[in-house]
């Protein structure tokens, strides 16, 4: 072969090889913004520069979690040991608004000083990339994962576990995770029994399954809210954005707004001061 066909089939040769070869991954820019979402098709964080939440004094009936989770929150931006945290329980009832109020509570006394990134419970098996990059910036960051569950044959739970604490390189010591489910266990109690009755050592099998709660250091429950604690939503609600309603209408308004959805939640609470906003002809600012 002459020595320029050599040549060429060389250079063909390398150009093949940089295609094959994966893309050199670049360390994540957290200064663009103070909250992110992780999207993990291309390893990149989008910055969310307008937060949907709600601020904190404005969450009701869960003074105890939201004082734990604060506290907890804000030993962990000022670089104290602090621990991953579930928040568990009653749908609607503000655990994924407790988790951005509270960073937002944070920022504001320090501005800058946590970073919020949300990652999507389907990206999960991209969380060791997400931590590996994150660990580098140096930058305090609460990786968030809201209705974080598994189900049927999904195994993406045991790379969640590794992550948390279980893994040779441990935890970022800049990175916290908190999550958000309807199930203690993040897990059905019906794929446990079938997990239970099918394996040879039913106790081993659901016991691997559990030990996923076991890696966060906080569980923080949460559960339906009482008339009253329902009605103090509403009318702290209704004072923030200056709803012009007389207290009787408003409570019976909001008690009917219950019985046509069949339930008292936070998200219910929220819901019926939309449609009143809305038919007073005012904007939730």
């Amino acid at each position: 072969m002459a020595e320029h066909d050599l040549k060429d089939v060389l250079t063909r040769i390398a150009q093949a090889l940089e295609r094959l070869a994966p893309a050199v991954q670049e360390d994540l820019d957290l200064s663009a913004a103070d909250a992110f979402v992780w999207r993990a098709d291309d390893n990149r964080l989008e910055p969310v520069h307008t937060v949907n939440r709600v601020d904190l004094d404005l969450l009701r009936g869960i003074d105890r979690v939201r004082d734990i989770l604060l506290d907890n929150t804000r030993r962990f931006a000022e670089q104290l040991p602090a621990n991953n945290a579930l928040l568990w329980g009653a749908r609607g009832m503000g655990k994924s608004s407790l988790v951005k109020a509270v960073h937002a509570e944070i920022n504001a006394n320090s501005p800058g000083q946590l970073a919020l990134v949300e990652i999507h419970r389907e990206d999960i098996p991209s969380l060791p990339v997400l931590l590996k990059q994150l660990g580098r910036s140096g930058r305090r960051c609460l990786i968030f994962c809201d209705d974080l569950s598994f189900d049927g044959e999904d195994t993406s739970y045991k790379s969640l576990k590794a992550v948390l604490e279980g893994g040779l390189e441990g935890r970022p010591e800049n990175i916290i995770f908190y999550a958000t489910s309807n199930r203690r266990h993040l897990m059905p109690r019906d794929m446990m029994e079938n997990e239970r009755s099918t394996a040879i050592n039913p106790a081993e099998v659901v016991e691997e399954k559990v030990s996923l709660s076991d890696r966060f250091g906080l569980w923080l429950g949460f559960h339906s809210c009482s008339q009253e604690e329902y009605m103090a939503m509403i009318e702290g609600y209704a004072r923030r954005y200056g709803l012009d309603i007389a207290p009787e209408d408003l409570q019976a308004q909001a008690k009917e707004w219950t019985v046509t959805r069949g339930s008292r939640s936070g998200r219910v609470a929220w819901q019926f001061v939309q449609d009143l906003a809305g038919r007073l002809g005012k904007t939730l600012d």
